[in-house]
């Protein structure tokens, strides 16, 4: 069977995230295997329509009525303006199915004119919205007795997955990064779900990138991430109290990216530095002077950042809930442990100059398993089981 025509919505792609990143890993493999893709996406650019090859892309500005849900990212609730444009390119590529990757101003657009013109529709599934609204409300709850606050989050968890899952439902095939989310929306949304994992350029990220002085002797503990309350960055300074508590001085952090919490972390991680939003091989040089990974999150779908400094030689320390603990194998590369715990899995592998390097070794080769020419090629084989 020949390629099938794709029109992709992704709810970001300029941005500093993991939807926009895969987003831009899928142009970048329907580019290199000419592939039939039209890709519209919001941006700062005035409305362009651009041809290359069987590669299409238009992207639309977000205009004045646009508001904030992270720093690097927008919803725009006068985005059906641009119903038009979005009508004539689809109209034009005859697309075989339309993917969206989740419930923004686009993705929305995507999936109503999906049904308009009678074409199937794939979901992918990047973020878990209802984690991130039940721990975004942890402000207004404060005002509720102490008793009442984790009964109120739980619910506003629970309804804002039921909503999710509706939205998802319209679907008729859905993608999603670790299995323990493919059976989530399998039971809530009634749609068969495709692993849709993460890649990783082992090219681009790599131990040999490494620019340490040689006589900076410390164990350097990094973060790459948006530094905001849904990825648990708090814990970071309790692992630097952990570590001073057992008399472990030999470290510091490296903390790239930005957010909301970066100037709690300021304050309560003395000697770490924050070099802000670093990116292409800035990124990867900071990646591989790091020594280990620490990645407190417990909403990650998947830590494509988990995946780059496995890349990069930095074995990674994990929670057990999330997207990460399918990428790091407890012992090899890297240690899984709950949050009383990670100042004590730091310290472990600090003391431990042999299994740190056995880790470094571990990571690396892991990394090198995982191409982003696998991942599509299996997200166009779920295709196939629809057309």
């Amino acid at each position: 069977m020949s390629a099938p025509r794709v029109a992709y919505f992704p709810d970001s792609f300029h941005e500093i995230n993991g939807v926009a990143h895969t987003s831009r890993q899928f142009e970048a493999f329907a580019r290199r295997h000419n592939l039939p893709f039209l890709c519209v996406r919001a941006g700062n650019r005035n409305p362009r329509l651009l041809t290359e090859g069987n590669l299409t892309t238009l992207e639309l500005r977000r205009g004045a009525l646009s508001f904030a849900l992270d720093k690097d990212l927008s919803f725009d609730p006068g985005f059906l303006r641009h119903l038009p444009a979005i009508s004539k390119a689809l109209r034009n590529f005859a697309p075989d199915i339309v993917h969206i990757t989740g419930p923004s101003e686009n993705g929305i657009l995507g999936a109503a004119l999906a049904n308009h013109l009678h074409l199937p529709l794939a979901a992918s599934w990047h973020t878990n919205v209802h984690e991130y609204a039940a721990r975004r409300s942890n402000w207004l709850l404060r005002h509720l007795p102490e008793s009442r606050r984790q009964s109120v989050a739980d619910a506003i968890e629970n309804l804002a997955l039921f909503a999710t899952a509706r939205y998802y439902s319209r679907a008729r095939i859905l993608f999603a990064p670790n299995t323990g989310l493919c059976s989530l929306l399998e039971k809530r949304a009634s749609r068969p779900c495709h692993l849709m994992r993460r890649g990783v350029d082992t090219h681009v990220f790599s131990p040999a990138l490494r620019q340490r002085a040689t006589g900076d002797q410390d164990f350097v503990l990094g973060f790459v991430g948006r530094l905001s309350v849904e990825k648990n960055v708090a814990l970071l300074a309790r692992v630097q109290q952990g570590l001073a508590a057992q008399g472990i001085t030999n470290f510091r952090f490296l903390v790239i990216g930005q957010g909301a919490e970066e100037n709690w972390l300021r304050q309560h991680l003395p000697g770490a530095a924050f070099p802000g939003v670093l990116r292409g091989e800035t990124l990867a040089r900071a990646y591989a002077d790091m020594d280990l990974f620490v990645f407190p999150s417990h909403t990650d779908t998947f830590g494509n950042v988990v995946l780059e400094a496995l890349a990069s030689g930095v074995p990674a320390i994990v929670t057990p809930e999330g997207g990460p603990v399918s990428i790091v194998n407890q012992g090899e590369t890297g240690l899984i442990a709950r949050d009383d715990d990670f100042a004590a899995a730091v310290a472990s592998i600090l003391n431990d100059p042999g299994l740190h390097a056995s880790m470094r070794k571990n990571a690396r080769a892991y990394a090198h398993q995982a191409s982003w020419d696998a991942v599509f090629e299996s997200v166009y084989a779920g295709y196939g089981t629809i057309l």
